[in-house]
Formats: C-alpha cells, sequence, structure tokens
C-alpha cells in the first residue's frame, strides 16, 4: 500500500531528516536517484545518448545539476540549461552547480529562457530531465519559462521530471494558474522523492506525471507521519473477498433494488441493475419512477417493478440513476433515506440533495451505510461552489463531502478519490479515458450496491467498486475495444470477470 504525503508533510520530513545528515547529502541523493532512473530508461548505449536537463533557480534545479553530473560521469552527451536564482542560493545547491561544472556535462549558452527554446528544439535528444520548478511552487509558469515547458511538451523523446513535472501541484494534480493560462510539463515518467503524493495520481497528474517511481532518499521510516492518504490497492480490500460455497442460493448472495427511470430515462437503472447482477447479487430489482416495463428483453432476470410500490426496507438500494428532479422523486429519496437499508446515492439522488437541507439533515441521521458518487459538477452542487473549484483541490472536496454529509464519497473522474468521513482518502489508480461516456456511473453505482448487498462494508464496498470497475476498462483497452467508443454495457460482462478473478485469487 502506498501512502501519500502533501506537501507540508514532506518538508516537515525532510527537515528532520536534514537534521541527522550531512548539509546537502539529500540533493546529491536525489541526484543518484534521478541519474541512475535516467541511465534505466535510456533506449541506446549510454554514449550515444544525448540528454537535455533543465535545471530551474531553486532546490529542485539543484537535484537536476546533481543529476546532470552523475549522467555526465557516465559518459552520456549531457546538455544542462541552467535558469541561476535572482536571490543567494542555498549551499547545497551552489555546490551541486559546481559539481555538474566540473562534470564531463556541458552547459548550453543562453540568455534566458527564450534563448532556451532554441536549444530544446535544435537537437534531437534520447531524454529530457525536467529541473525546472519543485513542489514549492506558488506561482503559475508564465512568460519565457512558459514557452520553455511549451518546447518541452512539443518533443518527441521521453521527459523524466524530478519530484513533480514543473507546473503541477503536488497535492491537487492541478496545473498551478490553470485559470490564468498556467502550463505544466508533460512527463512520461516521474521520479518523486521521500514519499509519493496525491497530485501526480488524481486531476491532470496522470497526463502530467505518466509513471510514477518513488525514491525515499533512504530517509528512515520512523520520520514519516501516518499517511491520511494512500493508492488505492487490492491489499486494501481483498480480505473482504468472498468464494462462492456450494451451499449457496440466491439468498446469500443478498438483493438489490436500483431506483431511477423517470421517463426517458430508464436505460441509467437497467445499467446499474444488470452490472448489480452480473457482479454477484443474488436478486435485482429495477424500480422505475416512471411506468415499468414488463421485463429487461438483455436481461429477463431482472424484476421491474413500479418504484412507488417497492418496499425499500428490503434491499439495498442504488438510488438516482436517471431518476429526474420531480416532486415525486423526491418523497422516494426521503423515503429511501428513511430505511434501514444501505444506500448508494448516485446521479439526480446527488442534485435533489444538493438542493434540500432537509435531504442532507435525514442523510446525516442515516446509521446504515451510505456511499455518494458524485462527478465533479454534482460534487460542486453538494458543496455549493464551482466545478472548476471542486478540480483545482479534489482530495479537499472529497473530504469535505464526506465530513459534511457523513458518508463514505466516490468523487469521479481521472484518479477518483474516494474520502471516508474520518477524513482517510484513497486515490484510484486503475481506470482509463475509455470511462469517460455516458453510462459508466450507473455501472459504478450497480456494482457497489451489489458488494453492499454481498456483506462488503461500506469502505471496501467503495474502494473494491471503483478499482474493479477501473480494471475492467483497463481489461478492455488492453484488448482493442477502446478507449475511444468503449459504451458502458460492455464494461458489465468485464467487471464480472475481474470479480471473479478476485474472489479466486484473494477470496476465503
Amino acid at each position: 500500500m502506498t501512502p501519500l504525503f502533501t506537501m507540508a508533510e514532506i518538508r516537515a520530513i525532510e527537515h528532520a531528516a536534514a537534521q541527522r545528515l550531512p548539509d546537502g547529502a539529500l540533493m546529491q541523493r536525489a541526484g543518484q536517484a534521478g541519474a541512475n532512473e535516467a541511465l534505466d530508461r535510456l533506449p541506446l548505449t549510454v554514449n550515444r545518448a544525448k540528454l537535455l536537463v533543465l535545471a530551474g533557480p531553486g532546490n529542485n534545479g539543484g537535484d537536476a545539476l546533481e543529476t546532470a553530473a552523475h549522467l555526465g560521469h557516465a559518459g552520456a552527451q549531457v546538455t544542462i540549461l541552467h535558469f541561476p536564482p535572482a536571490g543567494t542560493p542555498a549551499t547545497e545547491r551552489i555546490d551541486a552547480l559546481q559539481r555538474a561544472r566540473l562534470s564531463p556535462a556541458s552547459f548550453a549558452a543562453i540568455n534566458g529562457a527564450a534563448d532556451a527554446c532554441a536549444v530544446v528544439a535544435g537537437t534531437e535528444w534520447t531524454l529530457v530531465v525536467d529541473g525546472l520548478f519543485g513542489i514549492g511552487l506558488s506561482r503559475p509558469i508564465s512568460g519565457d519559462f512558459a514557452a520553455l515547458v511549451n518546447a518541452v511538451n512539443a518533443l518527441a523523446c521521453p521527459v523524466m521530471a524530478l519530484d513533480v513535472p514543473s507546473g503541477l501541484d503536488s497535492d491537487t494534480g492541478a496545473i498551478i494558474g490553470a485559470d490564468a493560462q498556467g502550463v505544466a510539463v508533460c512527463a512520461t515518467h516521474t521520479i518523486t522523492f521521500i514519499g509519493d503524493k496525491p497530485g501526480l495520481h488524481t486531476a491532470q497528474g496522470r497526463d502530467h506525471a505518466g509513471i510514477v517511481i518513488v525514491n525515499n532518499l533512504d530517509i528512515g521510516r520512523e520520520l514519516f507521519p501516518a499517511a491520511r492518504a494512500k493508492l488505492n490497492d487490492v491489499a486494501l480490500f481483498a480480505h473482504c473477498a468472498r468464494r462462492r460455497r456450494h451451499s449457496s442460493h440466491k439468498g446469500s448472495n443478498g438483493s438489490v433494488a436500483v431506483v431511477g427511470g423517470a421517463r426517458g430515462m430508464a436505460g441509467a437503472p437497467i445499467l446499474a441493475a444488470r452490472t448489480a447482477l452480473t457482479s454477484g447479487a443474488g436478486r435485482v430489482y429495477a424500480c422505475f419512477v416512471g411506468e415499468p416495463p414488463a421485463f429487461d428483453a438483455a436481461q429477463p432476470e431482472l424484476m421491474c417493478r413500479s418504484a412507488q410500490e417497492y418496499d425499500f426496507n428490503s434491499a439495498v438500494l442504488v438510488i438516482g440513476p436517471g431518476m429526474g428532479s420531480s416532486a415525486a422523486s423526491a418523497e422516494m429519496l426521503a423515503s429511501a433515506l428513511h430505511s434501514k437499508s444501505p444506500v448508494v446515492l448516485d446521479a439526480d439522488a446527488l442534485n435533489l440533495l444538493a438542493g434540500s437541507e432537509a435531504l442532507r439533515a435525514q442523510l446525516m441521521q442515516r446509521k446504515a451505510p451510505c456511499i455518494l458518487t458524485p462527478h465533479p459538477l454534482e460534487a460542486a452542487r453538494l458543496l455549493g461552489i464551482s466545478t472548476g473549484e471542486v478540480q483545482a483541490d479534489r482530495p479537499f472536496a472529497a473530504r469535505a463531502l464526506a465530513e459534511r454529509l457523513a458518508a463514505t464519497v466516490i468523487l469521479k473522474g481521472s484518479g477518483t478519490v474516494i474520502a471516508a468521513r474520518d477524513g482517510t482518502i484513497v486515490v484510484n489508480t486503475t481506470g482509463n479515458p475509455a470511462l469517460a461516456t455516458a453510462g459508466t456511473g450507473d455501472v459504478l453505482s450497480g456494482l457497489c450496491g451489489s458488494l453492499l448487498a454481498q456483506g462488503w462494508p461500506e469502505w471496501e464496498a467503495a474502494l473494491a467498486g471503483v478499482w474493479l470497475h477501473g480494471m475492467a476498462a483497463d481489461d478492455l483497452v488492453t484488448e482493442g475495444a477502446g478507449p475511444i467508443g468503449l459504451t458502458a454495457s460492455e464494461l458489465i460482462p468485464a467487471i464480472r470477470t475481474a470479480v471473479n478473478r478476485l474472489a479466486v485469487h484473494y477470496g476465503t
């Protein structure tokens, strides 16, 4: 299980470690780690490799200078674009610069970042090392440096970022100053130091960080605080997986009722209900706010009912897909919240919650398990802020919702964030752009409901639901079905395969 640390936590660990080590030891270790990773990534023999190292004005630039020195001594053809600090540099950075000057690496003669763009574009580089700006960047990259970043992003060669891609917020995954036309380096891989960071795995982080490698710089584990954030991993929920007993029957595996399907929106609850059935629930009811169909021709095992006539205390409830925002729908949501059943709230149920203080108060008083699955716009409505503000700090938004509504929250999107009511967050690692299509959220809600019905605890059901949902998409893309044009219904059999694989490998 990989812990995730905020910038403040990383700074505290770094400060504590520096008290025990000689001056500059951590920067030297970072430089050696960066060089080792770069050498491992080279597709050519070292002496034929042409490497460009961008060394910015801060300590991230010091890491880059140390990296460049090691790469030069290893025999690579290293060119350094060096941008000295405006003020007095740290002693360790001065020492790093001296070592780089004494190494076989060469410094390009440039007059600022504008000239550097010509250097970037003028050679067919084997690899670019980004050490422009680290986790301490507080302002958007602009002007000549923005032009430099854009020039790097236009290259076809691999780009390795040191600690964090320049311009990316390591806590949130947002591009710093995106509203002000901020930019960030698009790395093919990132070697991040001391500990992993949430921003490398959510929002724009997955597009900009690429493959993430963590190097703790040999800092003792006793200096690391207990992490309040982790990457999602099978180890977090595998203990809940169960193999099917020969003596089991449909009642052994629980019942799910999907409530939704107002006029013209019958497809959403059908997707959720089909997923609940094929992921293991013993019985599944599709309960329609509008006129229910006699049966689902593609999945006749589903039992179609009128939502108004269904007993909400008799099954795990997945409420919201295609439900609409009518007064009748609001009454149904109130009835569901009043029930003693576990609930998964999605789509229109979340919009109704956002518009009703009474419904939110009712939700917060529930004792039974509750999972909310908002996308960023639904989360924004619930928090009373803009979608941009949600996306600017996804971990904060997920935490705020979980604490405010006393529920487990799944904030969907690239690097889905799962938040517990105690402030713990987990960032998911599975999934891909194939999920960016209508109906995939309905599939996720049905899967979470199915796991709850099979006896999974609320937290583990959310973690496993998100992980399995993303893994199904990953499997399909690996097989060539997507990411472009993959449909939500195609996920359902792939989820069944993933659920069974989990049970075989980890079930008791």
